[in-house]
């Protein structure tokens, strides 16, 4: 009778010691969460009074009468937190010496509290017995106890902070182009230009992020960035200034704040973000292609997301998050280039600033829709999305400045996960934009797909193909003197679209090494680049290793 009583002991005694470890665990791996503080302490179940209190134990269960006896005699039943014990589950023989220990300690405690008529002589044979079967994992329990304590006093001594979690990426690329030619001042036809960036070089980028919880509901997020390298110099015209940027390319003079923003979960549906750095669409946006990183998805910085949502480049300002169905959320954000220059041109309203609404779907769990509006206002003329056509006006060369342009742009992103292992996308977009006060516009289109093959020929690897068109002024009527196009043909200005169409295929395959290593070889093609049809195609191979923590 005392073993069937042990057994069903056991089982209580493991099953707690397993749902705190499980839980600890899960809150161990999330990230920052406003509903749950990672950092509050698993509050199990206290000690069982009465078999009663186990929700899912009935009086007809064969091992009713065990449990009981257990609970009222010897008092060594825990459950789960919910209440529940759970008892149909398997255990091992480990936590069955455990059970059979915590038994042990109570017989012992009644003994030693001259409780003898709780307990039999025969019940203490039966212990007796049970003892020296189990001693060897008795004594494995011990030192792995033994060693938890040791660890876990280790880790409260070396912790970085109890309320802070410091993580970090490193990037490390090497990238090598082609030799090609360019007919680029004037566009005549004739490849009078070579391509002044062809030889090999390194570009690396770290970063470290500080996540300080404040209350329960909102943390302050801090970024350090240090950048090396780029892929310039290239042609000496702007026409190709921006055929290619790789997403990890941002070449700093030393170590600077790239993040500073404050995150609040003002109701379980609605969450804010404020800050004087980092405050963007892509930080405050969603982005339904899954694999959008420039750390482990696609190399260049136009295979991240549509460049509409790069508008403006912002640093800082305010957004919001609203989960207003299940399935739909809206995001809304106003940013600004320069926010702490109180200059002309600059500040929270006189410079380049960007205002943005994102509404994002997902009618099946395999189906991602967004749909956003972007309205910018550019005291320079130059969008600052760093791909394709950006600077929408011509530089004057009597005052060395460029007119400044009100922007309106909208454009759709959509991703369909086919399979597992398949999962496909496009985006679109269209901007028109107009010199305040003055007649006539510049509109530019852009669009790309994509097909992304998650756990290619390995768990965790990944590969992407990406074909699209960046940024192209299609038209551009603005006042003369002022329209790209025309200004790089014949120095004039006047009215007309880019003559050719840059196509940008981009390939690559990211290899897992690690939980927290890969390595990703790719290559890009562009054929003419800069939107300049007698210009040599360009070919840049890559190779990129990450290491994040």
């Amino acid at each position: 009778m005392l073993a069937w009583l042990l057994i069903a002991g056991v089982n209580g005694v493991a099953q707690k010691a397993l749902a705190e470890e499980y839980t600890g665990t899960t809150q161990a791996q999330e990230s920052i969460n406003l509903n749950s503080s990672p950092l509050s302490s698993v509050n199990p179940m206290a000690q069982v009074t009465s078999v009663s209190q186990l929700k899912d134990v009935q009086p007809n269960d064969w091992a009713f009468q065990a449990l009981q006896s257990l609970v009222e005699r010897y008092g060594c039943i825990a459950g789960y937190p919910d209440s529940s014990y759970r008892g149909n589950r398997a255990l091992t023989r480990y936590e069955f010496a455990a059970g059979v220990n915590a038994c042990l300690d109570r017989v012992n405690e009644l003994i030693t509290t001259a409780t003898s008529d709780l307990v039999t002589r025969e019940d203490l044979a039966i212990l007796q017995k049970l003892q020296s079967e189990f001693t060897p994992e008795l004594a494995t329990l011990r030192g792995r106890v033994d060693s938890l304590e040791a660890k876990t006093a280790e880790i409260e001594a070396n912790q970085f902070s109890t309320t802070t979690k410091l993580s970090g990426l490193l990037i490390v690329g090497v990238q090598g182009r082609t030799s090609n030619r360019g007919d680029v001042n004037p566009r005549d036809g004739q490849k009078e230009t070579d391509d002044a960036g062809t030889n090999t070089n390194v570009i690396s980028l770290a970063q470290l992020y500080l996540t300080s919880q404040i209350t329960p509901r909102s943390y302050l997020f801090t970024g350090l960035l240090d950048g090396k390298g780029k892929t310039t110099p290239r042609f000496t015209n702007s026409v190709s200034r921006n055929d290619v940027l790789l997403g990890y390319e941002f070449p700093t003079d030393g170590l600077i704040v790239s993040d500073l923003n404050f995150h609040w979960l003002v109701t379980d549906k609605l969450a804010v973000m404020v800050g004087t750095e980092g405050v963007s669409m892509p930080a405050a946006f969603r982005g339904p292609n899954r694999v959008e990183s420039a750390a482990t998805g696609p190399l260049s910085y136009f295979a991240q997301r549509n460049p509409i949502l790069n508008m403006g480049y912002g640093h800082g300002g305010i957004a919001i998050d609203w989960q207003f169905a299940k399935r739909a959320s809206l995001q809304a954000i106003y940013t600004s280039y320069q926010p702490g220059n109180p200059g002309k041109g600059s500040g929270l309203f006189d410079g380049n600033t960007t205002t943005g609404v994102q509404l994002l779907l997902t009618p099946t769990n395999t189906l991602d829709l967004s749909l956003y509006y972007v309205n910018n206002y550019s005291s320079d003329g130059c969008l600052l999305t760093f791909v394709g056509d950006e600077c929408l006006t011509t530089v004057n060369t009597t005052t060395g400045k460029s007119a400044p342009l009100q922007t309106n742009a909208v454009g759709a992103t959509v991703t369909w996960q086919i399979s597992p292992r398949i999962s496909a996308g496009a985006w679109g977009g269209y901007t028109k934009s107009y010199i305040p006060g003055q007649s006539g516009n510049v509109e530019t289109t852009n669009y790309m797909v994509f097909l992304n093959f998650p756990d290619l020929f390995a768990k965790g690897n990944l590969g992407g193909i990406y074909v699209g068109q960046p940024p192209k002024i299609t038209s551009s009527n603005l006042p003369v003197g002022n329209n790209v196009p025309d200004f790089i043909n014949t120095g004039l200005g006047r009215a007309g679209g880019q003559p050719g169409t840059t196509t940008q295929i981009e390939a690559f395959y990211r290899f897992q090494l690690t939980d927290n290593i890969s390595i990703t070889p790719g290559i890009i093609h562009i054929m003419e680049p800069g939107h300049t049809p007698d210009s040599d195609s360009v070919t840049i191979g890559i190779l990129r290793s990450t290491f994040t923590f």
